[in-house]
This record gives C-alpha cells, sequence and structure tokens, in this order.
C-alpha cells in the first residue's frame, strides 16, 4: 500500500476517532509513523505516558503488516512487549515499524521509538499479529 491508502485506511477505521498518526514513509522494511505530541499524551514528571508510546508501537507494527497485505482491518494483536529505555521529552514521536516475518496466520514486527531530532531509543517494542486467512 502507498503512503495515501495507508493514511487513508487508517482513518477510516476508526471513523468516530481517527488515531493522530501520520505516516512518513513506506518501505520494503515497513513503515515509519509520527505522533504529533501533545499535553494530552504527556504524564507527571514531564515526559510522554508510557501507554501512548505502547499504542504508537502497537500502531508502526500493525501498519507495517498492512503495507504489505493490504487492508485487513481484523488482523489483531496476539503479543506485545515493550522495554521503555529512556524519558521522552515532550516533542513529536517517530516510530519505525520493521517486518520481521509475515507468515500465513502470524507476523511479527519490530518497533524503535525516538523523540523527533534524537538518536537514542525512547522504547523497543516486538508485537505480533494474528493475520485472518486470505
Amino acid at each position: 500500500m502507498s503512503i495515501a491508502e495507508l493514511q487513508s485506511f487508517l482513518d477510516g477505521a476508526f471513523p468516530d476517532l481517527p488515531p493522530p498518526y501520520v505516516i512518513e514513509e513506506v518501505a520494503p522494511w515497513g513503515v515509519r509513523i509520527r505522533l504529533p505530541v501533545t499535553q494530552a499524551h504527556s504524564r507527571p514528571g514531564g515526559t510522554v505516558a508510557g501507554p501512548t508510546l505502547m499504542a504508537m508501537a502497537d500502531a508502526a507494527a500493525w501498519l507495517s503488516i498492512l503495507a504489505h497485505i493490504g487492508p485487513v482491518a481484523l488482523a489483531v494483536t496476539t503479543s506485545l512487549h515493550i522495554d521503555f529505555l529512556r524519558k521522552p521529552d515532550l516533542i513529536d514521536l517517530v516510530a519505525e515499524g520493521h517486518l520481521l516475518k509475515l507468515g500465513k496466520q502470524l507476523a511479527v514486527a519490530d518497533v524503535g521509538l525516538r523523540s523527533e531530532g534524537r538518536d537514542e531509543l525512547v522504547a523497543k517494542a516486538q508485537v505480533t499479529y494474528s493475520v485472518p486467512p486470505r
């Protein structure tokens, strides 16, 4: 799927409240997405809340998979492991989802999350999805 097709599918899959992610790149390895961080994503201590990071990791994995199999809304998370590595600043987050395996029933993606303009990861996740029969 192209960036425009994937963004349109993402926005249409959740018509009542489209996710705030912007798809920046679709590549053979997966996707890169951005979250424009606002105060709604913050937690005490002046950082991005953990649930925000987990949701973004899940979205990056899902979109990496859909970019390769097409608009299959019923691909669902079966496992998500995340390591929080350092405190992200309250600035945009960027996630890269790298597809590790795309099987008939399961797909696995590795996701790295960074604060905009920073090289160090703020979190790293591995996400497994159940892929419905095609």
